[in-house]
């Protein structure tokens, strides 16, 4: 039996050992609308946020990744009804409570990242007493400051665009 081959997802000349930025998509299981939800239409009713009891727990753990690890820095973020965004940095710094490799030792962006996402999802969902997140998350390396404040207002954006958003549900 032949399966269909699977696009590969890491970008083929990029060094993964390398420090930089990323933007980290993560979604909700079935892309349920469990984090948040958006309300207000209108021109003079500019839209809201508002964080369910996940969503709630989510940003915590956010907030807490940042002094958890200290070669890694979320850098901006936003919980939607069913899927986060987060604009990442890793830094080779060797001063962390982390698994992060000394100067001898090759230092891995890729399972840093997959590390850090991995813990979120497990706090999260230690707490929430069951599992709400796909398995996988996607990510974009950052290429250049350009790249980088693009996502930035992006990211700023996204609540203003959640009708229009390739993740949007009204589930």
């Amino acid at each position: 039996m032949d399966f269909p081959k699977r696009k590969p997802m890491r970008l083929k000349e990029f060094d993964y050992s390398s420090q930089g930025s990323y933007f980290v998509t993560i979604c909700t299981k079935d892309r349920k609308c469990v984090l948040s939800e958006i309300v207000g239409t209108g021109v003079p009713d500019c839209p809201q946020n508002i964080y369910s009891k996940y969503g709630e727990i989510a940003d915590k753990y956010i907030c807490q990744m940042n002094d958890f690890y200290d070669n890694i820095s979320v850098d901006k973020y936003i919980i939607m009804p069913n899927h986060i965004h987060l604009l990442v940095t890793i830094k080779n710094n060797g001063q962390s409570r982390t698994p992060v490799p000394t100067n001898n030792i090759r230092f891995n962006a890729n399972s840093i990242l997959s590390g850090f996402i991995g813990t979120f999802k497990r706090f999260c969902n230690k707490e929430y007493g069951e599992n709400i997140w796909q398995p996988r998350f996607h990510d974009h390396i950052i290429r250049d400051k350009n790249d980088y404040l693009k996502i930035w207002e992006y990211i700023d954006e996204n609540v203003y665009r959640w009708r229009t958003d390739c993740f949007y549900s009204n589930f």
